[in-house]
């Protein structure tokens, strides 16, 4: 029964995330989006870095976390198994071109992100508690006014509780626990315990705890796993520009890819870099932007773009590092003792192996798994505490952070095939109507960033100065005139 349950789902999911569904909408929409605000990733990424990794807030902002710990919070969701297995099974299967898409899908990407939490900041509410809650589930509704939006938010609230479940919590568990036994032997259950505890301890205190472990944890992780592979492509210096000229002639050939002809190839590339690429940085889901509704910020394009920063640093940074490893140590070759590929889990761990000296790639692949697995459990925990509400209100927040924390344990200690499936079907069910809504509110969201860009280009205005320039602005006013509703609350 769960076999067939489990050919079925797998069966949707490539359908799915095929190359007439999914893919084509997230890189139209990307596209679409870039061109509609004028390259905005390329030209305004040196400000948006520097407002939120080193200035890290707005002073004197509204909100409950900073930009910084908002943006930590999005990375917690995102920097996980996929930056590792993911990229490896794209280059596994796709040849070395697929990390030429999954760029691709990034720099796309980096549009889609900025428009969807700048959303989540235009559109958000307060709750009971006195808490911000955004996100598509709020600005599918609340942007588009009419019957339609209240079906697209309603559709993203059920499909991203689903999702929260599988991909944010069990199969993230089970990949935490099955690492730790292969490494150290240690017992599935026990791993299941610990994870629970911490994870209860942690999310109970909602939003805010949240926001403070992970602005500590995140970048620590990220920093661990970016020196080891980058310890391996200093010693493999001389490899480094062969492996980036494989990578572009491989994008547009598929010569490395096995099997099929030329075109057939270059398809399957596109298709496996696209897929894991939006699977690595989640740009188009909507799910950033819940986090990014939390942020104190001064203006919603100052938080987009923060927030927009959270796509390179996934995927130009740290899915970069995984994939050039990989080709410049020749591991996506590697074969088993029956001549085929070897395992895309085993890849980036046989690649750091061979780059890093004694014992020491075995041990940072294993970390950097259990760490960005963990970090993903807290990013998700939110995104679905916060559709939770929306569907049932703030009396259902409790339970659900202590049931999420629960389920951890059967993620440790449970096969789940059947939920990795479930996971791929959700996840892509959740991009579709935010992408939609995302192109129904496209001209919102350039106009709004247009008028708020040629006043502070660099992000460096004060409050007061936000306030003198944008007097009279009605998307301007709008915002603030609900602002000024969820302080007084």
């Amino acid at each position: 029964m769960l076999d067939t349950i489990q050919a079925f789902l797998e069966q949707l999911s490539s359908i799915i995330w095929g190359p007439w569904l999914l893919i084509p909408l997230l890189l139209g929409t990307g596209l679409y989006l870039t061109i509609r605000l004028g390259g905005l990733q390329f030209v305004r990424l040196g400000p948006a870095l520097s407002l939120g990794i080193l200035r890290r807030k707005d002073r004197g902002a509204e909100g409950d976390i900073s930009q910084f710990q908002a943006l930590t919070t999005a990375l917690a969701a995102t920097v996980g198994t996929g930056n590792i297995v993911g990229v490896a099974t794209a280059i596994g299967i796709g040849g070395p071109g697929a990390l030429f898409w999954m760029w691709v899908t990034g720099l796309l990407g980096m549009a889609s992100k900025y428009s969807e939490s700048f959303l989540g900041v235009r559109y958000r509410t307060t709750d009971a508690a006195g808490e911000r809650n955004g996100g598509p589930q709020q600005y599918l509704e609340r942007g588009i006014r009419n019957g339609f939006g209240k079906v697209l938010a309603f559709a993203f609230t059920i499909f991203t509780i689903f999702a929260c479940f599988g991909i944010g919590n069990m199969t993230q568990g089970n990949s935490v626990a099955a690492n730790l036994e292969r490494s150290f032997s240690i017992p599935t259950w026990a791993t299941g315990v610990v994870l629970t505890i911490i994870a209860l301890a942690v999310l109970v205190g909602g939003i805010k705890s949240i926001g403070r472990v992970t602005a500590g944890f995140v970048p620590i992780m990220i920093v661990f796993y970016v020196i080891g592979a980058l310890y391996i492509l200093i010693a493999n210096i001389a490899d480094v520009p062969a492996a980036f000229a494989t990578i572009f002639h491989d994008a547009f050939t598929g010569s490395a890819a096995a099997g099929g002809f030329a075109g057939s190839v270059i398809i399957v590339a596109i298709q496996f870099g696209v897929a894991r690429g939006i699977f690595s940085n989640e740009s188009g889901m909507g799910s950033a932007a819940i986090a990014a509704a939390a942020a104190q910020t001064s203006h919603p394009v100052r938080q987009g773009l923060v927030s927009m920063t959270q796509t390179f640093i996934d995927t130009i940074i740290v899915v970069s590092m995984t994939g050039l490893v990989i080709i410049t140590t020749g591991a996506y070759q590697l074969t088993d003792d029956a001549g085929a590929q070897i395992e895309a889990s085993l890849m980036t761990g046989e690649a750091f192996t061979h780059g890093l000296p004694g014992e020491w790639g075995h041990w940072v692949v294993t970390l950097a798994l259990v760490m960005f697995a963990f970090s993903t459990i807290l990013g998700w925990s939110y995104y679905g505490e916060r559709n939770v509400e929306k569907l049932l209100g703030r009396r259902a927040v409790l339970p659900f952070r202590i049931v999420f924390s629960l389920v951890v344990f059967i993620g440790c200690t449970t096969q789940l095939g059947v939920v990795w499936a479930f996971s791929d079907v959700m996840n892509g069910l959740m991009a579709l109507p935010n992408l939609i809504g995302l192109l129904i509110l496209s001209g919102l969201v350039a106009r709004e960033t247009r008028a708020y860009l040629k006043h502070d280009p660099k992000l460096t205005a004060s409050q007061d100065e936000i306030e003198r320039f944008m007097a009279g602005d009605p998307g301007w006013e709008e915002w603030r005139a609900g602002e000024a509703v969820r302080e007084r609350r």
